[in-house]
């Protein structure tokens, strides 16, 4: 009986250890920044957003533990890593470069086993660059694989650019493939058996004959968010969303507007897993903003 009450207190007197230790987890996610309102603000300055440097691409990990971003370095990109270890976050490094090749639009497969991003890095991987294709590289217990195309199925000999994914794997992603004008349409790829699909064109609901790309789908499918430029658009791309119907079809695009859009360049959306977290890129730097600011806009269909 004796251990019995000892033991209870001690479970007790750790409970408030356990609960600092948690707070103090959840205070260091995403980088230990103080998130943001309504109003968008640009993400951890001087850490990840640079003056001297333009940043694109971004996506966190399920947990908020590991961010990937692009970076373009005059006129190059590359992909960079960091991850929150024990109660700090590690400088961020590049992890996928070629002296000759560019890599952007970092994006995790649902399972996170790959990470997918685009590059006009060859086939053989040799000679000058040409179109960009979609690739991956697999988690290995030594790091991230050497890149792998994602297959004729999703890469065509024109560009294919910033792909998103459901939950169940049909992934979305942008290409000029049978585009006027060389604009870019928006396309859905179901993954059957491990493979990806012939892609299907959304409906023109979200395609136009201008300029759609750099699309996220939430992972429910219900709503997509993706650049466009249109003329009655504020800046050279602004953001555009549309919501999925209970009949599978898509409404009407909408310009999300201020403070989302400005007279600069708008792109690369992407909402954190946890829904809490809408980040972009403008005017090159990444920008963050409650992702709850959504919903004003599913109010407005």
């Amino acid at each position: 009986m004796k251990f019995k009450i000892i033991k209870t207190l001690f479970f007790f007197a750790i409970l408030p250890i356990l609960g600092y230790a948690q707070n103090n987890e959840k205070s260091l996610l995403y980088l230990n920044q103080k998130p943001p309102g309504l109003q968008p603000e640009v993400f951890a300055p001087n850490i990840i957003s640079k003056p001297s440097e333009s940043e694109f691409g971004s996506v966190f990990s399920k947990d908020g533990k590991e961010f990937f971003y692009g970076v373009d370095i005059n006129g190059k990109s590359e992909i960079r890593y960091t991850r929150l270890e024990k109660d700090s976050w590690t400088a961020p490094k590049v992890i996928v470069s070629d002296s000759k090749y560019g890599f952007n639009d970092p994006f995790l497969s649902p399972d996170e086993y790959r990470l997918y991003y685009i590059s006009d890095m060859p086939l053989n991987g040799k000679g000058n660059g040409k179109d960009h294709d979609i690739w991956y590289s697999e988690k290995k217990p030594y790091g991230w694989s050497k890149p792998i195309n994602a297959g004729a199925n999703i890469n065509s000999d024109r560009d294919e650019y910033y792909m998103s994914f459901t939950d169940n794997g049909t992934m979305y992603f942008s290409s000029n493939s049978n585009s006027e004008n060389n604009n870019f349409d928006i396309y859905a790829s179901k993954k059957v058996n491990s493979k990806f699909q012939k892609p299907e064109k959304l409906s023109d609901g979200i395609n136009t004959k201008s300029y759609e790309a750099d699309v996220f789908v939430a992972p429910d499918e219900s709503y997509v968010i993706f650049c466009a430029r249109r003329k009655e658009g504020l800046g050279r791309g602004d953001l555009y969303i549309s919501f999925k119907n209970e009949d599978g079809s898509w409404t009407k695009s909408k310009n999300m507007g201020a403070p989302i859009n400005t007279k600069g360049h708008e792109l690369c959306p992407f909402v954190t897993k946890d829904g809490k977290y809408f980040l972009y890129t403008s005017n090159q730097d990444i920008y963050w903003v409650e992702a709850s600011i959504i919903n004003q806009y599913r109010e407005k269909h």
